[in-house]
């Protein structure tokens, strides 16, 4: 069978929606897979369609994208498969039904059900946190939802769907569904369920794998305006190659692929599915130039007999404030006015009877501080900053205090105020804070619609799973005469696993490894990041070795401050960290330099 070639179209909600053109009309694409849900997503969602029972998707699938797009889709025969059915699948579905039918174009949607738990939440009152067995699942949630697999996408395909809308799923299930369809992989085929998991876990953040968030961005910088959006031409027996239009911006090499493999994963031997645990150690990328490069290697085992849950629940309210200083010693001025406001609320919190702030984060934008200890001498004494105030508080008495008492900061503090960056007094908002857990697949029924039929699916809910055990962590001995920062010897990427941080290096000559082993150690790691790990530089890092890409991963618990939109930081999802660490000095043999 030929290949097959799918093109993703949409890393987040808010994505540019000209990807999606680009894909159809240049990308010669057969597939075009949307990601469009993160935990933040759908407690937003949730709550829109607790004012709207007809709302709760992502709105912009159905009006910006699909609505221009479908005349085309349809000419060229194109599937769709998209979770922007948010937590109200079948609203999006009856939404693209009707453009379709205004529009006169014959079109059969396809919806997955089942993922949305949250009117059975009094079914799993036993379920813990993932990292705190002793926190339970929260009294009040504002979503839950289950992370479904590909299977039931590929179903719908296969009774006819040309698009296929799904509820919360894991992101690379939209491009597996459509290779199990095709291919007609079986639900224990695991090494080719692991191939079609990574070729979407690479699709899944758009043109992150393109050459967006890229190290050596100038490489790539001249091509933005016209970013190209990812295609992986996909073979039968599970090898595939990443590519992307002709002629569009980006580029498409083993580095810029090797990052995103890497972004956001914990263990890479276990990246756990619920339709297989992949292995990713073994994977090698071979750049075939002309912006395609070929990936093999990756391996499959059993999943496990649970789903894992992610629900959000409200944890009181914040509020923000931004305001820019300039002089002499902008940072120490800026940081001295906004301490002063919040000592000055907290004084008539404590004369109302009101508690104390359950979060304050004050962070002087401009003075490196997210850098902590390894800021420089001259950026803490630049001559102007951002100063951010964020509060957080059960009441919304509090914030309003808060609200009306930054004003102050103008006239009765230090000099160079410049002015606010809200546009008047800031707002109360929630604080969507995300509680994971695992429940058995058992009791998570599945159904699938397509057109006007409804029918249950049949899922693999053993599991198998055995467990990778420990990885022992080997700091080879080197020779060294010289110090050089692991940007001139590596790339890297960062992101979040909830609260944890992820980061992954990436060795520019394999003749590099030994002394990126021996320099980057899991307590270096955290001794260089001891300033926003909750355990300071006791915290336990985690490394693993990639062999087949002459790369590592590292994960660094709780370093988030409570992770993505439950956290007060400037840098909630560790977006930086990587940057931060390719300042890291790494002793070296200078022979070896090249």
């Amino acid at each position: 069978m030929k290949p097959l070639r799918i093109g993703c179209a949409s890393a987040f909600w808010g994505d540019t929606n000209s990807a999606a053109e680009q894909l159809v009309t240049r990308g010669e694409i057969d597939v075009l897979v949307f990601d469009y849900l993160a935990e933040i997503t759908m407690s937003i969602l949730a709550a829109k369609r607790m004012r709207d029972p007809s709302a709760g998707f992502a709105n912009d699938f159905v009006d910006h994208v699909m609505a221009p797009l479908l005349p085309e889709i349809h000419r060229r025969g194109i599937r769709v498969v998209a979770n922007a059915g948010g937590v109200n699948p079948l609203a999006c579905k009856a939404a693209l039904e009707a453009v379709a039918e205004k529009a006169g174009i014959p079109l059969t949607v396809g919806v997955v059900l089942g993922d949305d738990l949250l009117a059975r939440k009094r079914e799993f009152t036993d379920a813990v946190h993932l990292d705190d067995p002793a926190q339970p699942l929260p009294a009040t949630l504002v979503s839950m939802n289950a992370y479904l697999g590909a299977i039931p996408i590929a179903e719908a395909l296969r009774a006819g769907a040309d698009v296929v809308i799904t509820g919360r799923c894991v992101d690379s299930a939209v491009v597996l569904g459509p290779l199990m369809a095709h291919f007609d992989w079986a639900p224990d085929d695991y090494d080719r369920l692991a191939s079609g998991s990574l070729a979407g876990h690479i699709l899944e953040c758009g043109a992150q794998c393109t050459g967006g968030n890229f190290t050596d961005w100038e490489s790539v910088s001249a091509g933005y305006a016209d970013m190209g959006f990812p295609i992986a031409e996909c073979a039968a027996d599970g090898g595939f190659i990443v590519t992307k239009p002709e002629g569009t911006g980006g580029r498409v090499t083993a580095h810029t692929v090797g990052e995103q493999m890497l972004y956001e994963i914990g263990d890479p031997r276990a990246y756990l599915l619920p339709d297989v645990t992949c292995d990713f150690t073994a994977v090698t990328l071979s750049d075939l130039g002309d912006d395609r490069v070929s990936v093999s290697g990756v391996k499959g085992q059993a999943p496990t007999h649970q789903y894992k849950v992610s629900a959000t629940y409200p944890a009181g309210l914040r509020c923000v404030a931004m305001f820019m200083i300039g002089g002499i010693d902008a940072a120490r001025k800026g940081r001295a006015s906004a301490s002063a406001v919040v000592e000055k609320v907290r004084r008539q919190l404590l004369a109302t009877g009101l508690a104390d702030f359950t979060g304050v984060d004050i962070h002087c934008i401009g003075a490196e501080e997210s850098y902590g200890p390894h800021a420089r001498p001259a950026a803490v004494a630049t001559r102007e900053v951002v100063v951010k105030i964020a509060v957080q508080h059960p009441n919304p008495r509090a914030l309003k205090l808060f609200s009306r008492e930054i004003a102050q900061a103008a006239t009765a503090m230090a000099p160079g105020f410049t002015g606010y960056f809200s546009g008047g007094r800031p707002e109360p908002s929630m604080v969507p804070r995300l509680f994971s857990t695992l429940v058995p697949k058992s009791s998570v029924p599945v159904e699938i619609v397509v057109g006007a039929s409804r029918r249950p699916v049949t899922l693999p809910t053993a599991g198998g799973w055995q467990g990778a055990g420990p990885e022992p962590v080997q700091a080879p001995a080197v020779d060294t005469d010289t110090t050089v920062p692991l940007i001139r010897l590596a790339l890297a990427r960062s992101g979040d696993k909830g609260d944890h941080a992820n980061i992954g290096v990436i060795a520019r000559d394999p003749a590099y490894l030994p002394y990126l082993a021996a320099a980057l150690t899991p307590r270096a790691v955290a001794g260089w990041f001891a300033h926003v790990l909750r355990d300071g530089a006791n915290a336990a890092v985690q490394r693993w070795a990639l062999p087949g890409t002459h790369s590592f991963n590292f994960l660094l618990p709780h370093a988030l401050g409570g992770g993505g939109a439950a956290s007060l930081r400037t840098d909630p999802q560790g977006k930086a960290f990587a940057q931060m660490l390719l300042e890291y000095p790494v002793p070296i043999a200078t022979s070896v330099l090249k």
